[in-house]
């Protein structure tokens, strides 16, 4: 069983241009899509899409469109009500797979449903083998709160908590090493500004560099850090070694949700007993997969092909 928390879910509208997004134009759009999201919601979504035991948490009222959305489309998920509406974000997506993004800020947590969420956490993490704490954090909820909940699984539980991933950014990711979680999932940008180590640009056209920035988070005490490259592929650092993988080239649709999914690729290929090699070959090949899939829809396992996924070791980036 993996759970999920998405402390800030959302009703994830795509909406697909024919041709290029020309800024203050009225523009037609040729299709439209709306999907339950947020980035636990949809690795849970993805996980099941490939007959993996998944469980999203979120907030959420009953009658909420988000709520009503995992129903409909039967994603395992327990919502916690709040009595506000959830947000909705948008995405733009050009041809080329250029996609633009507009995000909301969600409904304002106190500090009674902060904790109500948290002790949910905890009940629904019993017997887990990995927790993901994933996304933006609401308005009122502390930059800590990740950390928080990490560190109260591991008192709860002891030795038998589960692993702990974290995919956020900015102020939530930063404060989430205080707790080590035993994996974090960073792209680009968030690994250059948590690290301070090169810029997006260069981490995804080296990745040498991306390990090093990766190098500099375990040498800290995070567990493994996959860090998703775009379309130049991944790195994965632990303490037992450093690869990188790229796949084929594909016709890119749309790249909502295909860090999410490359994280799905990742767990689930834990729970098979992979190596680290194998679990960022089918991280890359199923993020390769949602990139080449239109608005926000999930691969199933089935729709991915690790095969095509060249994986290469690299040198520790204490040898360099």
């Amino acid at each position: 069983m993996i759970t999920t928390l998405t402390p800030n879910p959302s009703l994830d509208r795509t909406i697909e241009l024919p041709g290029p997004l020309g800024r203050g134009e009225v523009q037609r759009a040729s299709a439209a899509t709306a999907e339950p999201g947020g980035k636990g919601v949809n690795i849970v979504r993805a996980l099941a899409a490939s007959g993996i035991a998944a469980l999203a948490l979120l907030p959420g009222d009953a009658e909420d469109p988000v709520v009503l959305a995992l129903t409909a489309h039967q994603v395992p998920h327990i919502a916690m009500p709040i009595g506000a509406p959830l947000r909705s974000n948008v995405a733009i997506t050009e041809p080329d797979g250029t996609t633009t993004k507009v995000n909301e800020p969600g409904p304002e947590l106190g500090p009674e449903q902060q904790q109500a969420l948290l002790e949910l956490t905890l009940e629904k993490s019993d017997g887990a083998s990995w927790l993901v704490l994933a996304g933006s954090l609401p308005p009122g909820v502390p930059a800590d709160y990740y950390a928080r909940i990490t560190e109260a699984l591991r008192k709860r539980f002891g030795s038998h908590a589960p692993r702990v991933a974290i995919d956020s950014s900015g102020a939530p990711l930063a404060a989430a090493l205080a707790a080590r979680p035993d994996l974090l999932k960073p792209n680009a940008e968030e690994l250059a500004e948590l690290t301070g180590i090169g810029s997006e640009a260069e981490l995804e056209a080296d990745h040498a560099l991306a390990a090093t920035a990766a190098q500099s988070l375990v040498d800290a005490g995070v567990g493994a850090v996959l860090a998703t490259l775009g379309s130049k592929g991944a790195v994965l650092v632990t303490p037992e070694g450093s690869w990188f993988a790229h796949g084929p080239k594909i016709i890119a649709k749309s790249t909502v949700g295909a860090g999410d999914s490359a994280l799905a690729g990742y767990l689930l290929s834990t729970l098979a007993g992979a190596t680290g090699p194998e679990c960022l070959q089918q991280a890359v090949a199923h993020g390769a997969a949602a990139a080449s899939l239109p608005g926000s829809i999930v691969p199933a396992l089935s729709q991915t092909n690790p095969s095509a996924v060249t994986v290469a070791a690299l040198a520790s980036a204490k040898e360099n």
